[in-house]
């Protein structure tokens, strides 16, 4: 198995990371943290590139907005040594759903399982 495993991460780029990528953070990487979907983060030495290897599919949405924010330089403090203060009211991270089974659908969807009632829709015709 470790063969295939092997050849998939040379050709595939979307699920973990490939070859090229795990050559590179091993030379290069110092790991710096890890999230709660089991990504794990790293920085080079002088801190000036900051990358992540996703646990499984490479889904951007998949980071929450605390890494986000360090990977992108918007601060420097680490979110597991210096959380984000987050509102009452904030909803918790989700990926993008998109084209999942737990994809919004409004009333009326046909993709719900019971599409609500559909009176008030009024097809188009041309005149």
């Amino acid at each position: 198995m470790g063969i295939l495993n092997t050849l998939l991460r040379a050709v595939t780029w979307w699920n973990g990371q490939t070859l090229n990528t795990q050559i590179y953070t091993w030379r290069n990487g110092k790991k710096v943290g890890e999230d709660e979907q089991g990504n794990t983060f790293y920085q080079t030495a002088d801190g000036k590139r900051r990358w992540v290897i996703y646990n499984g599919e490479a889904e951007a949405t998949r980071v929450s907005p605390d890494w986000h924010g360090w990977l992108h330089h918007t601060f420097d403090d680490l979110p597991s040594e210096k959380p984000l203060a987050h509102k009452p009211w904030e909803k918790p991270h989700l990926e993008n759903l998109t084209g999942t089974a737990l994809a919004y659908a409004p009333a009326g969807s046909l993709r719900r399982a019971n599409p609500a009632d559909r009176s008030d829709y009024e097809a188009w015709s041309p005149e």
